[in-house]
């Protein structure tokens, strides 16, 4: 995540991983969500700011999970249906679960899939945000396989050329294993910028880059501005002249197989708060040797990292490498926090009778 979006530690109230989970855990119990599962919606918004990916984590989601629950868009106890399968694909209803404790469920089936035929895909309807999409990619990396993870949201993002939003910020992630290096983890909206910083930057007083919002009637703003109330998101690559056509096509891809081909509806139909997802492993020794495909990916990497950086820049990174980096820092250190989230969390836990460890 760009640097602007960071914290200022000095700022910052620091807090302890376990105490994070623990504290989130509680209040996902006190919505009615069965203790596994709660210990497991936890670990996904927890990991998410343990890696830096603050958009994803506590400090942005959570207070929203406990709204969705709250109103009854989000079911703390649905009951998970396989409504069509293959040996190697599924497809499942998750009953207006939450995505960051279903979605690793399905990704579950993918890997067993997986290890019995090589390949695993399903996909998720009739559900609930997703979260950090890297979580459920990542979980395929363990098995030795490649996982892939796509969410199909609501719509918040302009077709190129048009005034109306028709799909969703849709997030592609992939995470591929190596063997010393950390694995390579790609994740990224198709979006211009992840819905979620535009909270972070009203929350921190930043102006947002040329590129990365549409007026209210979907012309792009070509300059830096303060957050306005009134905005769309543009697809990747803002303007047809720098690429949207490409950001807006990948979007497209997202929205039909992980919303059009769950048979749930896309993001955009049947609207608010639907989201489809999408989940696939594939077995590296299905394709080749494990042990030889991540001696690999270690030479792949680091021949991309000693490539020579342009002037002004210090190193070149792949993806997945600047969220180890700071997950190392975070698990020693702790999760850097903003008063005002620490305030919720606290009046939260006093509001439902929770051990608050923040």
């Amino acid at each position: 995540m760009l640097q602007q979006f960071r914290v200022n530690l000095d700022e910052a109230i620091l807090v302890p991983g376990d105490d994070l989970k623990a504290t989130v855990a509680g209040i996902f119990g006190k919505m009615g969500v069965p203790p596994e599962d709660a210990q497991l919606g936890a670990d996904v918004l927890v990991l998410a700011d343990l890696r830096g990916v603050d958009t994803h984590g506590v400090s942005n989601m959570l207070r929203s999970y406990v709204q969705g629950y709250q109103s009854g868009q989000i079911n703390p106890r649905p009951k998970m249906k396989i409504v069509r399968q293959t040996p190697s694909t599924a497809n499942v209803d998750s009953d207006r679960g939450l995505g960051i404790i279903m979605t690793p469920k399905a990704m579950d089936i993918a890997i067993q899939k997986a290890k019995n035929v090589g390949v695993g895909m399903v996909t998720v309807g009739n559900a609930r945000h997703l979260g950090m999409a890297s979580y459920h990619a990542m979980m395929a990396v363990k098995h030795d396989m490649i996982g892939v993870c796509m969410t199909s949201c609501p719509p918040s993002v302009v077709p190129t050329f048009g005034a109306v939003p028709r799909l969703g910020t849709n997030p592609i992630a992939v995470a591929v294993p190596a063997k010393n290096e950390p694995p390579f983890v790609f994740d990224a909206a198709t979006s211009s910028v992840a819905a979620n910083k535009i909270g972070i930057a009203k929350r921190l007083g930043i102006k947002l880059e040329p590129g990365w919002l549409a007026d209210e009637h979907g012309t792009p703003i070509m300059e830096a501005v303060d957050p306005p109330e009134k905005h769309i998101l543009l697809p990747l690559g803002s303007t047809r002249e720098l690429g949207s056509h490409k950001g807006y096509g990948l979007s497209c891809v997202v929205d039909i197989l992980a919303g059009v081909l769950t048979g749930f509806g896309y993001g955009a139909v049947p609207g608010r708060p639907n989201f489809g997802h999408y989940v696939a492993a594939y077995s590296v020794d299905a394709f080749t040797d494990a042990e030889q495909f991540k001696e690999m990916m270690d030479e792949w990497m680091q021949m991309m990292k000693s490539t020579p950086p342009a002037p002004g820049h210090d190193r070149v990174m792949v993806a997945g490498q600047p969220e180890a980096e700071v997950e190392e820092v975070r698990r020693r250190d702790g999760i850097p926090l903003h008063n005002e989230v620490v305030e919720w969390i606290r009046d939260t836990c006093g509001e439902l009778g929770v051990d608050c460890r923040v």
